[in-house]
């Protein structure tokens, strides 16, 4: 019976697994193919060996790529993950005008990439943007400056707007994993005399590690895919500050023309996000998860 019911389980398998391996495996084995050779995109590629690896081991840009796009991990992270975190457990209340707020957080999610970094590109302007105005009608001149023109601003304004967008999808993960907590627990609390902050220490916070994990995962792992924002507010500028290792690969492939090398920067980064995912696997024992509502 359990090997009749197996066969048939398994063939339901196979639209996906065929999806994965046309769509990303097959894709991921022609460019660690590529990887090997030197290709301007339009000639025939010629092989070149580990050429293109040496060149990786090697090139400084590209290690402060590498060092620019942890830093955006960790930046990320550190913004995104405590505000989604209290903006989702206010959102899962029944507090008045909830929904309207809702609906306002949940604006930046709705909008392109580009039109995001048009926007604060032309807010963010020295001379034009409205933070400068802002500035001058306060009294704050420290506003009126060149918030992307500056190495040491720019990285960090970059990591600002890209929270400013994706905060509200991992506000709606802790919205939904807060509602999923039986509200017999709060009212357990409530008997013991437990205040909101109590509440949200003893039962909130704990309640929401599985959705932390997801969360982070995300967050972590899609830092290794800010291309869009970055290119239209930055382009990498000033300098290299800004340049993380998708842009240090499109700029190689797509403006250098060196096809190869950029291969080999995105083999990279997929074994970079794949060993990202893993230790977070592993660190956060999510395999041993166990359901929320056990013993309630």
């Amino acid at each position: 019976m359990t090997a009749a019911r197996t066969g048939p389980s398994r063939l339901l398998l196979l639209p996906a697994v065929a999806f994965f391996a046309l769509f990303a495996l097959a894709p991921m084995l022609i460019v660690l193919g590529l990887s090997f050779f030197s290709w301007d995109g339009l000639d025939t590629p010629r092989w070149t060996g580990i050429d293109n690896w040496t060149r990786f081991m090697r090139d400084s840009v590209t290690h402060n790529a590498i060092w620019l796009s942890i830093k955006v991990m960790i930046f990320s992270w550190l913004l995104q993950t405590p505000i989604s975190m209290l903006l989702g457990v206010y959102l899962a209340g029944k507090q008045r005008n909830r929904a309207v707020l809702a609906a306002v957080y949940i604006l930046p999610l709705l909008l392109s990439a580009a039109a995001i970094g048009i926007t604060w590109k032309s807010l963010l302007d020295p001379n034009f943007g409205l933070l400068g105005i802002t500035g001058d009608v306060f009294g704050i001149p420290a506003l009126r400056q060149d918030w992307l023109g500056n190495g040491d601003l720019a990285l960090y304004v970059v990591v600002f707007v890209i929270g400013w967008q994706f905060i509200p999808f991992h506000t709606l993960l802790y919205q939904a994993a807060t509602r999923q907590i039986p509200q017999s627990l709060y009212e357990a609390a409530s008997i013991d005399g437990a205040g909101p902050v109590r509440k949200f220490a003893s039962i909130t916070f704990p309640q929401l590690r599985y959705t932390m994990v997801t969360s982070s995962t995300l967050i972590l792992v899609g830092s290794l895919t800010y291309f869009d924002l970055v290119f239209v507010i930055t382009h990498g500028g000033p300098g290299h500050a800004t340049r993380i290792l998708p842009l240090d690969m499109y700029v190689n492939g797509f403006e250098s023309y060196h096809m190869g090398y950029a291969s080999a920067i995105a083999v990279v980064l997929v074994l970079f996000g794949v060993a990202v995912s893993m230790l977070l696997v592993k660190l956060s024992g999510f395999t041993k998860m166990r359901s929320r509502m056990e013993g309630v």
